[in-house]
This record gives C-alpha cells, structure tokens and sequence, in this order.
C-alpha cells in the first residue's frame, strides 16, 4: 500500500490557490475553537498544523482538510473539565494524552479495516448526537457573547447562571459579537467566494474593537507564544485511566465518522474515490501528533474541504499548503492576533454550532417515522443534559433494537406453517396440494426462505405451536439462503419435541449454509436418511403413505419438473 497520500505538481497553481484560502480559513476558525474549548487560541493552531499536515501526508482523501472541527472540540472541553475536575495539576496534560490515545485508536481501526464499517449508524442518531453538539456549542458561547467568561459546569452550569449573566452584560462586546453574526448570516454569497465569511467578521470585528470602541474594556486572546510547541508527553493517572480510556474511544470514533463523511463529500465532488483505512491511519497520526503539541483533536472539515476542492486543488498537496501557511503565522505573525476579541470568536464559534445542527433532518424526521424521531430528540437531549457517551450507546442500542425487531416482523412472512391447502398463500402444485388434502391435517408443512435471523426464531416456535394433532413434520429450507443459531436451534426443538413423540419429521433441500449448520448441530444426524430429501413431494408422500423406498409417478413427474437450483444456490 502507498504510504503518502496523492501528492503531485500536475496540477500546481489548483493546489496551491486552494491550500491558501483554506488556511485563510482555519485561522479564524482554529482561534475560536480554541478559546472554546478552554485550552487557549494557540492550542488551536496547533492543531490546525499538525492534523491538517499529517492527514494530508499520510489520509486516503487527495483534497481533503482536516483540523479542529465543532463536535471535536465540543467533546474535547468535556474531557477538559473532567480531567481538570479530578485532578487541577495534571488534568489538561491528561487531556493531550486523551488525544494522543484517540489517534492510537484511529490508526488501530484502519490497520483492521474497519473504515467501511464507522459510518454504519443509523441516521437518527447521527442527526441527534451531531445536532446536540451543536446545540453545546451554541449553549456554551453565551457567556463570551455577553462579554463574560463561561461559568463553570458545562452546559447546565451555562443554563443555571443565564440571569447572571445578563445582569452583568458588557454592551461593547455584545455589540461586538451581533456584528459578527450580522456579517456570517448577512454576507452575499457573491462575496463568499473572494472572501471567506468567519475571515471579513474577524477582521471587521477586530477593526472595530480597536478604532470605535473602549480598547481597555474589551477581552481580547491576548500575545500567543511564538515558534513551535513544546513537545507534552504523555501523562497517565491510575486513577482516571478507564474515563481516559473511554474518552479516548468516543473521541476517536467521532473523529473516523468526521473524516469518513467528508470524505465522502470530496468525492462527489472531485469523482474520485479515498480510500477509508488509509485516511483512518492519516487521522489517526494527525492526532497522536496534535495530542503530542498540545493541540486540539481533529477531522475531516466540510467548509475547508469544500473551499479547497472549490479554488481548485485536486492533490493533497494543497493540504501541505495550507499547513505551511498556518506554520509561518505561528513562528513570525503569531503577535498579529493578540487584539482580536474573544466576543468576535464566540459569535464565529455559536455560527458553527447553528450550522452542525441537522436542520433539514430535524423539520422532516416526523415525515420518516415516528420511532425514528424519537430517537433523533432523544439522543440531542441526552447529548445536551446527560453525557456525549449515553447518548450515542442508548440511541444505538434503541435504533438497533427497532430495526431488528421490525426486520423480525418482516421476516416473520417468510415462515409459513402449512396444514390446510387452501388456507395459505404458499405456492403448491397441484400434486402438492392433492397430498395436503390426502394428509387431512396430519401433516405440517413448515416452509422457510430467505434469512433466518434470530428473531424468526419466536415465528418458527409459533408456526410450529400447533403440532400435537400432527403425524409428521416437514421442514423445507430450500429457499434459506442464511440459517443462523437462534432460527437452527428453533428448528432443533421442534425436530426433538416430534421425536420424542414418536412422529416423523422430514428436512427438505438441505444445502450449503443451512445444511452446514444443521449438520454441526447435529440435526440431520438424528434423522433417518430417507427423512433427508431435495424434493417436498418425496417428503410429503412418505408422510402420508409411510417410508416406502419407491417413489410414485407423480413424484417422479414433480422431481424431474422442478430440477431447477433453488434460488439461494444460483
């Protein structure tokens, strides 16, 4: 496998033009989510470089940019302020190692190629979790939009200070950030493509803050360090290890459903095709050495990935450009945002918040289904009030539950008991249909097809219910394409509940998986030979009229008519 990502000069002035106006981009959003997240601006920086450099080099997406994203950095403050919470000294370097864990974890998946399967979750508790992100987000910008720092205690901190919080607004600031917000909502999309949005609010804000208002009252980032970060090793509390551990997790599975979406985004644009392992083990060294500078966790972007693609980059050599752009500010131009205020961030910050809300989902889910709504509001208020893990765990288990249950109901139409031809939609010859009649309800037919999860297993034990009046029993699998354990053991209980009262029981075109499985079971062991057929016709007369080694015309006639292979061997 290729090491690098697809890195050329084919195609130059693309890739060039589309790496400097997407870091044109990440600055301002890099700073934003880095005073979000309680960790400092720099710290976004940081990890604007090292995961945008290190997802370029090593990603399977040519045109992809990755650098802190909302949901990352909402899940990151959460590791924050549970790590600080637990212990003040080595909290926030326990939070790098967190990242640093996440990226182990992310590498891990793609070597086990597990890509194709991260993004496999059902869209309403991808909506919900996303949605709820946003939603913190938004919560969590409300004390900087008022000119104050965030109250301790998360969102519910936030939510239970509000009238404090308005009791002590500071007007500047808060004029400050509605004209931030004015400028990102009321921008012309004409003017988008020359100039990014969050970029003319954080230079307007910043202008305005400096030459209109009072300088002094306003709370601005303040001198960021100049030069590279120092190098943070990794630091471990006994502990906290399983929270780290399962903080670790849900970061890293966020970042793979991140990237692995974007991703997919690139390529509808680009018509090409990234490839999911590799871009997890890109992601996955992004973090480790982002944790490892003491920068933020980071993913695929949608707005720098899609402004990229848009300027003209086709290689992920414009993802080295924008890392090299980002690298000069922080070694000689690091200074120049010290006046920008932490208001004209907090309006950018709430903006993306508003914008990962899934808006159109959330006004058409009652259209879809109504379990699926409730599971998409369940899952954003858990997210919001209760805990990022809960959330995304109960909503899983909730939705898989329901599609499994309902696949159960569905599948349940592929069991039929049959005893009375007439009174079923199975189709029969006419030969069949003679022997039925013949039978007198002494025989049940019992016919499967398709895949037999677990949950036919209660449709099998129902249909087969009615068996204490029977002579025999014939179980005709030859249209199963799947037998799992759950539906073969059914099947095994009522073979030895017909034994073990004397009657006979006949398997019908036993083959491949199900006969397979039968066979381990040790099913077709406890049957006679002759009770093994590949035709129903054979089955059904030896019920009726005994065991005879002869088969009648009609039989004869039915075998040589239907010498076709059944569907799930074709």
């Amino acid at each position: 496998m290729q090491i690098f990502n697809e890195i050329n000069t084919r195609n130059l002035r693309g890739d060039i033009f589309g790496g400097v106006t997407a870091a044109v981009i990440a600055l301002p959003m890099a700073l934003a989510f880095g005073v979000a997240s309680g960790a400092g601006a720099e710290v976004g920086l940081y990890g604007a470089i090292m995961v945008g450099l290190f997802a370029a080099l090593f990603g399977g997406s040519p045109t992809l940019i990755s650098e802190p994203t909302g949901p990352m950095t909402v899940v990151f403050t959460a590791v924050i302020a549970k790590l600080i919470a637990s212990d003040p000294v080595n909290g926030m370097a326990m939070a790098f190692t967190v990242v640093i864990m996440a990226g182990m974890f992310q590498i891990l998946f793609g070597a086990l190629r597990l890509g194709k399967y991260v993004t496999l979750m059902p869209y309403s508790v991808v909506s919900g979790f996303m949605s709820g992100i946003g939603i913190i987000l938004i919560i969590l910008q409300i004390g900087p939009l008022l000119g104050q720092p965030a109250p301790a205690g998360g969102v519910i901190g936030v939510l239970e200070n509000i009238p404090s919080l308005i009791a002590g607004i500071e007007p500047e600031e808060t004029v400050l950030a509605l004209m931030t917000l004015a400028i990102l909502f009321l921008m012309p999309g004409s003017m988008k493509r020359y100039v990014p949005a969050p970029l003319l609010a954080l230079v307007i804000g910043t202008a305005v803050s400096i030459l209109l208002l009072s300088s002094d009252d306003i709370r601005r980032i303040g001198e960021i360090p100049t030069g590279l970060p120092a190098l943070q090793m990794p630091v471990f509390s006994f502990d906290q290890w399983q929270v780290m551990l399962l903080d670790a997790i849900v970061l890293g599975m966020l970042g793979c459903i991140d990237a692995l979406l974007t991703s997919v985004i690139a390529d509808s644009m680009t018509a090409q095709q990234h490839k999911s392992d590799k871009e997890l083990i890109g992601q996955g060294i992004g973090n480790v050495m982002s944790g490892l500078f003491g920068g933020l966790p980071g993913a695929g972007a949608t707005m720098g990935t899609v402004v990229n693609i848009q300027s003209g980059a086709r290689t992920a050599l414009s993802g080295l450009v924008r890392a090299g752009i980002l690298i000069v500010i922080v070694l000689w131009a690091a200074g120049l945002t010290a006046v920008i205020p932490l208001a004209v961030l907090a309006a950018i910050a709430l903006n993306v918040g508003i914008n990962i809300i899934d808006w159109k989902f959330l006004k058409r889910t009652h259209k879809f289904s109504k379990r699926g709504t409730i599971i998409t509001y369940a899952v954003i208020a858990l997210t919001v009030f209760v805990d990022l893990i809960v959330a995304v765990g109960l909503g899983l288990f909730v939705a898989n539950v329901m599609t499994i249950t309902r696949l159960s109901e569905l599948q349940a139409n592929d069991v039929k008991g049959v005893i009375d031809p007439n009174d079923t939609d199975l189709e029969l010859s006419g030969y069949e249909k003679d022997l039925m009649e013949t039978a007198a309800g002494k025989v049940l037919l019992l016919n499967l097809t398709g895949t037999m999860i677990f949950g036919v297993s209660r449709a099998i034990t129902r249909k087969n219910s009615g068996i204490e009046n029977r002579r025999a029993l014939i179980i005709d699998v030859s249209n199963v394409v799947h037998l799992g354990v759950s539906a073969a053991l059914a099947l095994e209980e009522a073979i030895l509940d017909m034994l073990n009262a004397g009657r006979d029981v006949y398997i019908v075109g036993a083959h491949g998986q199900p006969h397979d499985r039968m066979e381990r079971l040790g099913i077709l062991d406890r049957l006679p030979p002759e009770n093994i057929t590949k035709k129903r016709t054979v089955a059904l007369e030896r019920a009726i009229y005994g065991g005879e080694d002869s088969i009648s015309e009609e039989a004869e006639a039915e075998s040589t008519s239907e010498e076709t292979t059944p569907p799930s061997q074709a």
